[in-house]
């Protein structure tokens, strides 16, 4: 397992369903990935499980990580991936919770804590995901929602040397739109210092990020990184936003 500790920030860019090994070819040369020299930030992609094998060995100095894995270890689950499965394939980091599972596969908060687990068992950083929708915004409920998930998903082993929280709220994903910066920061806030499971953890950032506001959203006193998506896949953009890291 990784020692989070030494890194600054951590940027995780979240692939989804997307790319090919075109697409990775050309990502890896137009973007300098394997010259990269600069390791204060950690930095994290997650693409399709079926493109982590190719992926690691065309990188250096970057992480690779999945978007998903089972809460079983083994047995009749036809399509599922284990955890053991991926640290096999020297994976890293696992992106669980994402709203994305949780909305369109019914996925439970009581899911995600054991595949978080699993993950840990195997040396594995779940990266795990909670936010409010616009509805529980508007109704003042975020705190209420995200002290809710945060409580349900967090397996016991997990603690802030293995386990990363990244907040995104949903109704920012994909829509362009964004929390203020106060407002960012004052979640992150809550999220370390007042609720009992989170204490202490890194959390990151996601929803909308991209080059022209990572810089001030980063740079957020209680943010110790991003989650990108459509962003991450931009060669332009996803190149501006590691050029901060360097500069920064």
């Amino acid at each position: 397992m990784l020692d989070l500790e030494k890194y600054s920030k951590i940027v995780v860019a979240n692939w989804k369903m997307n790319g090919s090994f075109k697409f990775i070819d050309d990502f890896v040369e137009k973007l300098d990935l394997l010259e990269n020299s600069d390791s204060s930030t950690c930095k994290v992609i997650c693409p399709p499980f079926t493109y982590l094998d190719y992926f690691s060995n065309k990188l250096q100095n970057i992480n690779y990580g999945a978007q998903e894995c089972s809460k079983y270890h083994e047995g009749p689950y036809t399509g599922d991936i284990s955890a053991e499965m991926l640290k096999d394939l020297n994976c890293h980091f696992c992106i669980l919770g994402h709203s994305e599972r949780r909305n369109f596969y019914n996925e439970k908060s009581s899911d995600v804590a054991k595949k978080s687990s699993n993950c840990i068992n195997f040396d594995i950083h779940p990266i795990i995901c909670v936010g409010e929708n616009l509805e529980e915004r508007k109704l003042n409920k975020t705190k209420d929602i995200l002290k809710k998930q945060i409580d349900e998903s967090i397996p016991k082993i997990a603690n802030k040397k293995n386990t990363i929280i990244a907040y995104e709220p949903v109704w920012a994903i994909g829509t362009g739109l964004t929390p203020t910066l106060d407002e960012i920061n004052q979640i992150h806030e809550y999220l370390k210092e007042s609720t009992k499971y989170s204490e202490g953890f890194r959390i990151i950032y996601g929803g909308s990020v991209k080059s022209s506001n990572f810089k001030e959203i980063i740079e957020l006193e209680n943010v110790d990184g991003v989650l990108i998506g459509g962003a991450s896949l931009n060669f332009e953009e996803f190149k501006k936003i590691l050029e901060f890291t360097y500069s920064s």
